[in-house]
C-alpha cells in the first residue's frame, strides 16, 4: 500500500502543477479550520480543479508536499474500495511521514461517494488530526442530508457549477465591457453570449472542434447515468433511463408533467410506472444533470400537484441533443439565468398569474428578500414588449412583489 500511495502522491502533484495554469473558478471553499469542506456538482464540472486551486494556494504559502495528502477515489487502482482502505490510506500517509501527527496537514478526499459508509472515516480523522479537510462528490445527496446527518453539522458546502458567463470570457481572453454600452458593446457582448450558451461551461470542452466537443458533452451525461445512477441506484430499465434523460434535456426551461410523459412512454410501448419516473427524475437531479422548479405557492400540496419545470446544468448539453434550433437561445437565456441565480444561492420558483401568465422565475434570497424575474430574448416586437409587461404586472399586483424583465442584451452586458 505504501507504493501505491507514494505514486499515487506523485502524479497528484504532477497534475497540480500541470493544472496551474488553468482558468482560475470563482469558487472560494470557507475559511474555518473548525469545519470539513464539501464541493458537490456534476462530473466534468470542476470539483477536481476547485481542490487544484486549493492545494496551488497552499504550495504558495509555502506548505510543504510533505504536509498535503489528495486522494482520487475513482482511480482504478484503488478498486474495490472499502471505508477500512480508505482509513489505511490516509494513516499510511501519515506513517510515511510521520512528524505529520504533530502538525497541520491538508487532506483533500475526491469522489468520496464511491466509498461507502465514507463518512465514518472523514468524522474519524478530523477529529483526531490537525488537519483541514475538503472533500468532493457528484451527489446533490452529500449537500443536504448525508452530509448533515452524517458529519452531524461539521461541514460547509459548496456547488460547483459549470463556467459562468463571466469564467467563460476569461477562458476565451474575452474583454466584457464597461458601461455606458454602445451599440457595438451589446452587439458584440450578444454575440459572445451566443458561443457560451452553444459550447456550454465545460471546462474541458471550451477549446474542442464542434463535433468533439457534443461527443464528449453527450460522454459526460453517458457517464453520469451509468456511474452515479445506474450503478448506484442498480437500475435495470436503461434505455427507459436513457429516453428520459434526453427528452428532459431538449425540453429544458418548460413545464414538466410527469403524468402526461407517462401517457407518452405508455403509448410508444415502454413499460413504466408514475413512480419510476418520480424516481428517474430524483436520481437525475441527485447526480446533478437536472433541476426541478416548483410553482410558487404557500401551499406545499400545489407544489406537489403542479408541473415543475425542468433545467439543465449546461446549455451545451441542451445543445448536444437538440435537433431544432427554433427559439433554442430563448430557451438556453432562461437556463442560464437559472444556473445564475442559483449560483448565488437563491430559492427559485415559477408562478402562474390568474390570468394565465407564465412569470419565470420568483425568487428568495438568504434575507428573504423576492424578486420577479421574466425573462425573453428581445423585446423590439411591440406584440412581445406589450404580452411580456402585462404578465409582469400581473403578477406584480397579484403578489405584492417588484420584478424586471431581462433580455438577451441586457443580460450579455451585465447578467442576472
Amino acid at each position: 500500500m505504501r507504493d501505491l500511495l507514494i505514486t499515487l502522491m506523485d502524479e497528484a502533484f504532477r497534475e497540480i502543477e500541470h493544472a496551474k495554469d488553468s482558468i482560475p473558478r470563482q469558487i472560494q471553499f470557507p475559511e474555518s479550520n473548525e469545519m470539513i469542506k464539501v464541493a458537490v456538482g456534476m462530473r466534468r464540472a470542476g470539483k477536481t480543479y476547485a481542490l487544484y486551486q486549493r492545494i496551488q494556494q497552499l504550495l504558495n504559502k509555502g506548505i510543504p508536499k510533505e504536509r498535503i495528502l489528495f486522494l482520487d477515489f475513482e482511480d482504478d487502482r484503488l478498486f474495490p474500495m472499502t471505508i477500512e482502505k480508505m482509513g489505511a490510506l490516509i494513516d499510511e500517509f501519515y506513517s510515511i511521514y510521520p512528524d505529520n501527527h504533530q502538525k497541520h496537514c491538508y487532506v483533500f478526499l475526491d469522489e468520496v461517494q464511491v466509498v461507502e459508509h465514507w463518512h465514518q472515516v472523514v468524522r474519524r480523522i478530523f477529529k483526531s488530526k490537525q488537519i483541514e479537510l475538503c472533500i468532493t462528490g457528484s451527489s446533490a445527496k452529500m449537500l443536504s442530508s448525508e452530509i448533515n446527518t452524517s458529519l452531524r453539522g461539521r461541514s460547509l458546502a459548496v456547488e460547483v457549477l459549470p463556467f459562468s458567463f463571466a469564467e467563460y470570457c476569461v477562458a476565451h481572453n474575452i474583454q466584457q465591457p464597461n458601461p455606458p454600452f454602445s451599440r457595438e458593446n451589446h452587439d458584440t457582448a450578444l454575440e459572445h453570449v451566443k458561443q457560451f450558451f452553444s459550447r456550454g461551461g465545460f471546462p474541458a470542452v471550451q477549446h474542442m472542434q464542434s463535433h468533439d466537443w457534443r461527443e464528449s458533452l453527450q460522454t459526460y451525461v453517458d457517464t453520469v447515468i451509468l456511474r452515479d445512477i445506474i450503478e448506484r441506484h442498480n437500475i435495470s430499465n436503461t434505455s427507459l433511463l436513457k429516453y428520459l434523460t434526453k427528452t428532459l434535456l431538449i425540453n429544458a426551461s418548460s413545464p414538466f408533467s410527469v403524468n402526461k410523459c407517462y401517457n407518452d412512454l405508455k403509448s410508444q410501448g415502454y413499460k413504466v410506472s408514475r413512480e419510476t419516473l418520480h424516481t428517474y427524475i430524483e436520481h437525475l437531479e441527485d447526480a446533478f444533470l437536472l433541476f426541478k422548479v416548483p410553482v410558487y405557492s404557500e401551499s406545499l400540496r400545489a407544489q406537489k400537484t403542479n408541473p415543475y419545470k425542468i433545467y439543465a446544468i449546461d446549455n451545451g448539453l441542451i445543445n448536444a441533443y437538440s435537433v431544432k434550433i427554433k427559439d433554442i437561445y430563448s430557451k438556453m437565456l432562461e437556463n442560464q439565468v437559472y444556473l445564475d441565480l442559483r449560483r448565488q444561492g437563491k430559492r427559485i420558483f415559477y408562478y402562474n398569474t390568474q390570468s394565465g401568465y407564465e412569470i419565470d422565475f420568483v425568487t428568495i434570497d438568504k434575507e428573504g428578500n423576492r424578486e420577479l424575474i421574466q425573462v425573453t430574448w428581445e423585446m423590439t416586437d411591440t406584440a412581445t414588449k406589450e404580452r411580456e409587461e402585462r404578465a409582469l404586472l400581473s403578477a406584480e399586483n397579484e403578489l405584492g412583489i417588484q420584478g424586471k424583465i431581462l433580455t438577451a442584451k441586457e443580460y450579455a452586458v451585465a447578467g442576472v
